[in-house]
């Protein structure tokens, strides 16, 4: 236990020195996105089809990301539920569009893209399903995407960008698993990935960096989201 709890304060004082590309959100912001994320988050449904999904009539927040990028562990970490969203070593798990109601927001867990551990034709229909969520959403207020620091963005990143930028969806990276990268290694990618970003107009300036072991960057986060909620 004690080797744990070691490993976890070398972790955070990796990650200590980062500055965020826009200043922190104040205690009053910080406070309303611990209290959005501490009601009940509450299972809606589970959609495999565009007949399923549900009428929008929450703002709703999406994730987006590859396979395995630590989709389901940061929606563990925002809402503090460890059962919230499954968490597996087998990328491809969530072969859905999961929609979780928070009070005034919907969390909405889309599959990864990329490698799935599933038949071809179940994954050519997320492919489909997808997309059509991204453009046909009315409520959709925010698309996160999520990027593993480990590698920056990856060509299924970039394809999928560009479609989020044909559909006029405005989009976030946020990065995950940065307690993995050396600080000094995740500042040089954080500065290159913003200077990419800058050419996308649907991408918005500022990547938010967390991880969801050591909780860093998950309370700037939920600030962020609870300025959407209803």
């Amino acid at each position: 236990m004690g080797d744990y709890a070691q490993r976890r304060r070398d972790r955070e004082e990796n990650l200590a020195p980062l500055h965020p590309p826009e200043p922190a959100p104040d205690a009053a912001a910080i406070e309303a996105g611990r209290r959005l994320f501490a009601h009940e988050c509450r299972f809606v449904i589970a959609a495999a089809e565009p007949a399923q999904l549900p009428l929008d009539e929450l703002p709703e927040v999406a994730f987006f990301g590859r396979s395995n990028v630590g989709k389901s562990s940061l929606l563990n970490a925002l809402t503090g539920r460890n059962a919230l969203a499954r968490v597996s070593n087998t990328p491809g798990r969530t072969r859905q569009i999961v929609f979780f109601a928070l009070d005034q927001l919907m969390l909405v867990d889309l599959p990864g893209y990329g490698f799935a551990q599933a038949p071809k034709k179940e994954i050519g229909s997320w492919q489909k399903l997808v997309p059509l969520y991204a453009r046909g959403r009315a409520g959709l207020k925010r698309a996160l995407l999520l990027i593993d620091a480990r590698h920056g963005f990856m060509a299924g990143d970039r394809q999928f960008m560009k479609l989020l930028d044909e559909a006029a969806v405005s989009y976030q990276v946020v990065l995950t698993k940065c307690d993995k990268v050396p600080a000094a290694e995740l500042e040089a990618r954080i500065a290159a990935m913003a200077a990419e970003l800058a050419k996308h107009p649907a991408a918005h300036p500022q990547i938010h960096v967390t991880s969801a072991v050591t909780g860093f960057g998950i309370p700037e986060l939920r600030a962020s989201l609870a300025a959407f909620a209803g």
